[in-house]
């Protein structure tokens, strides 16, 4: 309801109109401070939060039950009501509620109505995600999943006595991060539409969610869903990470850092595809945690030039194989005459010897760094960004 309160208190203000919300049944959700005009179906509203059946049956005949987009609704003198200018409130195609403003003193301009629209789908998702919580006010519903990602056990037993999880199930999160929106509240909010939309389909994993300033969490009894039911409900690109699946919900966190690491690897390295699972991530487990300024002194030399980066691109494939010329060649299309001349000149401009184990693995590693950080970025993985 705080999210409610604020959005239309927010517009209240740019608006300088007081304004008024209702749920699909006509029933007062919130409304701004009152000042200006006033009838007294607005007074009776805001005290009795309904409104009367003649009145409710008045704006239905003038057709805000059926609208897509703002109306003018008139007066009716003989019921004490004002003009109105009506908003209608719609999520995914469905009747959530009513924004309400009374259109005299003076009347709401073109350029007011559209303000007023531009708040509907953040309107839409607060009334719905309201009335989604299982037993649970979404509100409380927010806070303990808020606290359950930060290891707080209590957050657990909250849901799973509210009936939002089941107890004896195991509990796998999904993390949804967008590859190149900045985070704004457009982002935000195109986020939580996405995860509803999986909420709904997936009611019998017993799903919850949560989402940040840039990622969106989803929590699933049991296995993990599909990345793709992910990828499918969002309206823009997103890679998905997969935490290990824990045995009990008050295990989450665990689950959901996992989950989080491996979105940001995947966002960093677009090779790695559009999803992956924590436990597959290899050697970008650990390098995240290693400073990117960490990298063998005669890379540095072949990542500030540009026309080196077929060199790296052979380097790194040479070392993927395990040091084979041959497995390298066939995977390169390349002559092995070719490949020994880009393997010395590696040697000579890296000061180098991949002779020497020891410095086939302090590359081996810094490329991979270098991947993470952004400052080598193969030319056959620049398409998945």
């Amino acid at each position: 309801m705080a999210d409610l309160q604020r959005i239309v208190d927010e517009l209240a203000v740019r608006l300088d109109r007081p304004l008024l919300l209702e749920d699909r049944l006509q029933r007062v959700v919130a409304y701004s401070e009152q000042s200006g005009a006033m009838d007294d179906i607005r007074r009776d509203s805001i005290l009795r939060r309904h409104t009367t059946p003649e009145v409710r049956q008045w704006l239905r005949d003038a057709g805000v039950y059926g609208a897509t987009t703002p109306l003018r609704t008139p007066g009716a003198p003989h019921l004490g009501l004002l003009p109105r200018v009506c908003v209608p409130i719609r999520h995914a195609d469905g009747l959530q509620g009513f924004l309400w403003f009374i259109d005299q003193g003076p009347p709401m301009s073109d350029a007011d109505i559209a303000e007023a629209g531009s708040a509907a789908p953040a309107l839409a998702l607060a009334l719905f995600h309201e009335s989604l919580a299982s037993g649970l006010a979404s509100h409380r519903e927010l806070e303990a999943v808020t606290g359950l990602l930060l290891g707080e056990r209590d957050a657990a037993r909250q849901l799973i006595e509210a009936g939002a999880f089941p107890q004896a199930q195991a509990v796998s999160v999904l993390v949804a991060r967008p590859v190149t929106a900045e985070p704004d509240e457009g982002l935000r909010l195109a986020l939580e539409q996405g995860l509803l939309a999986v909420r709904r389909r997936l009611g019998g994993h017993h799903p919850l969610h949560l989402v940040r300033y840039d990622h969106a969490v989803l929590l699933t009894a049991g296995a993990p869903v599909p990345p793709g039911e992910l990828h499918a409900a969002m309206s823009m690109p997103v890679v998905v990470g997969v935490g290990r699946t824990r045995p009990a919900l008050a295990e989450a966190a665990g689950a959901y850092a996992e989950a989080r690491h491996a979105a940001e690897v995947i966002a960093r390295v677009p090779g790695l595809g559009r999803s992956a699972e924590w436990a597959r991530l290899g050697v970008y487990r650990m390098l995240t945690h290693l400073p990117d300024q960490e990298l063998h002194p005669g890379l540095e030399t072949l990542l500030a030039d540009e026309q080196h980066l077929p060199l790296l691109e052979t380097l790194e494939t040479y070392l993927d194989l395990a040091g084979s010329a041959v497995a390298t060649s066939r995977a390169l299309r390349l002559h092995r005459t070719s490949l020994y001349y880009r393997l010395q000149r590696v040697e000579e401009l890296a000061r180098t010897d991949l002779k020497d184990g020891g410095e086939r693995l302090a590359l081996h590693l810094s490329l991979k760094l270098a991947r993470l950080s952004g400052r080598y970025r193969p030319r056959d993985s620049r398409g998945a960004d």
